[in-house]
């Protein structure tokens, strides 16, 4: 039985990789990239692209290499330990705008960007297939899926909270804010990944792999649970990916700036703050939710469902400052949804994980789990490319002035702009709510 310790410690891991570097890549990288860096939106776009299909290669290889791995420290526990500093270390570079010129600059943001995204892979699909050899008892699968979520989302919402304020307190200019607050971040994501290696522990002897082949790759594809989970991920993804990378938008060009009310500033991060907050909550309710229904399945179903109304709703709130609260309450509203479906997905790729290893004979735990945040990167990947390409169709330009070096943005249509923005944030993320629902029902293990 494991202690409210280990389970804490386990909550770690996604609150650094969650709940602090990919809530800051996913809701604040489109905004710093065009806005404060000085990127094109097609090199944005392009950017974010490239690296994550980059990931649909790396995610899976080191799945299978960290199946492999035997150390004193475990098979999967080694990787969080000794990935800790270079995580926190390569996120606060990433931050951090040089003054290299356009092409001196593009050069950075790839190379660092792509590096992010491998030392990112590194620590996190190991840390996801540690659930699989932590415990063999379902419900006690369930709890540290719930406790994951929740350290994710309770993280999240300290780091959106206080970022606005966090960036008053830094001074200067936008660039040398957000240089500063990587460092900060960075560090704790790094003291946060150290604690969840050293805190877990791998009960489960995982059945030994083989030596490295193909094969296990090929028995993906022929694992039906999987390709549907899979996809799923994807949409998860999809769904927050586009409300997430489009929020900074939404308050800079729909609501024109941060909103003030009574004293608290309303911006893009404290805006998803509240989301934060209710997904934190929700995601402790998962367990118990999912109990009362009947199955995972059907919980995925029910919180997807709220978050298809809720996104629609979204749409025809008016687009103006005074609505901030009705716009707020719509957010809480979607969030129930996506705290109670987020702790299952996880839980529900364990139970793919036992099917493959039943099926197969073979572990492959963390190629399974490594599936799991490839849909992740390949869903913000996708919606963050989409959200920089539709932007730009709209008249949304951007870039860097060769002569003076500064960034330099201009609408060209601030009507349609707009219009895609609030549709970015709403319809688009209901349409894809709705194809969840039906690879859920489609999914075929009903635990």
């Amino acid at each position: 039985m494991a202690s409210i310790k280990e389970k804490i410690g386990y909550a770690l891991g996604d609150a650094a990789a969650g709940g602090i570097t990919w809530k800051i890549m996913s809701i604040a990288f489109p905004l710093f990239f065009t806005n404060v860096f000085g990127l094109t939106v097609a090199d944005a776009a392009a950017l974010m692209l490239v690296a994550r299909m980059f990931d649909v290669i790396t995610d899976p290889l080191m799945g299978s290499i960290a199946d492999r791995t035997q150390s004193r420290f475990g098979t999967y526990r080694p990787w969080l330990i000794f990935g800790a500093i270079p995580l926190g270390l390569v996120f606060a570079l990433l931050l951090y705008t040089p003054d290299l010129g356009i092409t001196g600059k593009r050069i950075y943001a790839y190379t660092l960007y792509l590096l992010m995204m491998a030392v990112y892979t590194a620590v996190n699909v190991p840390y996801g297939s540690l659930l699989g050899v932590m415990t063999e008892d379902d419900n006690e699968k369930n709890q540290f899926s719930s406790y994951r979520m929740v350290g994710a989302y309770a993280m999240g919402f300290i780091t959106l909270m206080s970022f606005p304020y966090l960036q008053k307190l830094v001074g200067g200019t936008d660039a040398h804010q957000y240089a500063v607050l990587g460092v900060g971040f960075g560090i704790l994501a790094a003291a946060m990944t150290l604690a969840c290696g050293l805190l877990t522990k791998e009960r489960i002897k995982p059945i030994k792999a083989e030596k490295f082949s193909f094969r296990p790759f090929a028995d993906l594809f022929r694992n039906k649970p999987w390709i549907y989970l899979t996809l799923v991920g994807i949409c998860t993804n999809f769904f927050n990916g586009f409300r997430y990378a489009v929020a900074g938008y939404l308050f800079e060009y729909c609501l024109h700036g941060d909103v003030t009310v009574s004293g608290l500033i309303i911006n893009y991060t404290m805006f998803m703050t509240f989301g934060e907050l209710t997904c934190m909550i929700f995601g402790g309710v998962s367990p118990k939710f999912t109990s009362w229904v009947g199955s995972k399945s059907k919980a995925f179903i029910y919180a997807s469902v709220i978050c298809v109304v809720t996104s629609i709703a979204f749409f025809f709130i008016p687009m103006n400052p005074a609505y901030i609260w009705l716009m707020v309450a719509v957010v809480i509203l979607t969030s129930i949804g996506v705290g109670l479906y987020s702790p299952l997905l996880w839980s529900m790729y364990a139970d793919v994980a036992d099917y493959a290893t039943e099926k197969n004979g073979t572990s492959s735990t963390g190629l399974i789990f490594s599936s799991g945040t490839m849909a992740q990167k390949f869903g913000g990947a996708i919606s963050g490319s989409l959200i920089a390409i539709l932007l730009g169709i709209a008249g949304f330009i951007s870039g860097t002035d060769e002569l003076t070096g500064e960034t330099v943005v201009t609408i060209t249509n601030p009507e349609s702009v707009n219009r895609m923005i609030w549709a970015l944030f709403s319809l688009f993320p209901a349409a894809i709510a709705t194809i969840m629902i039906f690879l859920i029902y489609k999914y075929p293990i009903k635990k």
